[in-house]
């Protein structure tokens, strides 16, 4: 699958889990395959928002694609949505297109509903491309977010702890604002039971709290399948992410920003989607004191 110091100075005032942004993953795509149109993007932000946790920021992985922004940006407006904004970064016509997005939006929106930008996901995990090259292209979206009067807004990059934590990549911690973290212990075999999942995302946060430099870690994914194989003692159920939601995103939601993988991908497989396709929640998702 796939620090901000500005949000850290206007957290200040503010105490307990409203200090840190929290939201969903929501991709372009409805479980069809069709793009969601700017009113499946006002259903799907009204959706989360009437989650227990009001939760009204939303991660999305494209600028571009399917007409993501130029979609969901206005949808956003409508319900108080704000966006964690992804630039694609694999190849230099699909970045020029994506940075080309966020400028449009920009110029005709304005930039409040951006949360931050992260160029990037997971392209140094997968070996796409060098630090250096992803370093250059994040320097050159925030150059281009300063020169349209943007320069508040933080650029960050999403990757697995094990990018982070290679040396080879530190060019990338030193140009980011801040650190986006994917961390699936489903995925390294760990099981729900005796919070050894729980143990392994926060490890997985600590690893790169660790190589941070002092930058704010994010965690930009995280979740347990629904359904799909079961990995180790990784095993999907209804239940499974139900533990999952309590040990992890309960304790996440005062700690750090925080991002859940992922709304509505029933048709995916493993599935992580956290409502049915009726989208009534699965899960209790309230948060004891």
């Amino acid at each position: 699958m796939r620090t901000f110091q500005i949000a850290a100075v206007a957290a200040a005032a503010i105490t307990g889990a409203d200090a840190f942004y929290k939201g969903f993953n929501i991709g372009a795509n409805l479980a069809n395959g069709a793009c969601r149109s700017q009113s499946d993007w006002e259903f799907a932000f009204n959706k989360i928002a009437s989650l227990p946790g009001n939760f009204k920021s939303a991660r999305l992985y494209a600028s571009s694609d399917c007409n993501t922004l130029a979609n969901a940006v206005p949808a956003a407006l409508k319900t108080g949505t704000t966006l964690l904004v992804g630039i694609w970064t694999e190849d230099n016509d699909h970045f020029e297109a994506e940075k080309q997005a966020l400028l449009t939006a920009i110029q005709q929106y304005g930039s409040d509903w951006i949360l931050a930008v992260s160029v990037g996901s997971e392209d140094l995990y997968r070996g796409d491309t060098s630090a250096s090259t992803l370093a250059s292209q994040i320097n050159d979206v925030r150059g281009m977010l300063w020169g349209l009067g943007a320069s508040s807004k933080s650029v960050g990059h999403v990757d697995t702890w094990t990018a982070w934590v290679d040396s080879a990549n530190t060019a990338v911690i030193q140009a980011v604002d801040w650190l986006g973290n994917d961390a699936y212990p489903y995925f390294e075999g760990f099981g729900i039971d005796n919070g050894a999942a729980s143990d392994a995302y926060w490890a997985a946060v600590n690893k790169v709290r660790a190589v941070a430099q002092g930058k704010d870690v994010w965690t930009t994914e995280t979740g347990q399948p629904i359904s799909g194989d079961s990995i180790g003692n990784g095993v999907p159920s209804v239940q499974s992410l139900q533990t999952y939601w309590w040990q992890v995103s309960c304790a996440s939601f005062s700690s750090l920003n925080y991002f859940f993988y992922d709304l509505d991908d029933f048709s995916a497989s493993p599935s992580f989607a956290v409502v049915d396709t009726n989208y009534n929640p699965l899960i209790d998702m309230t948060c004891g004191s």
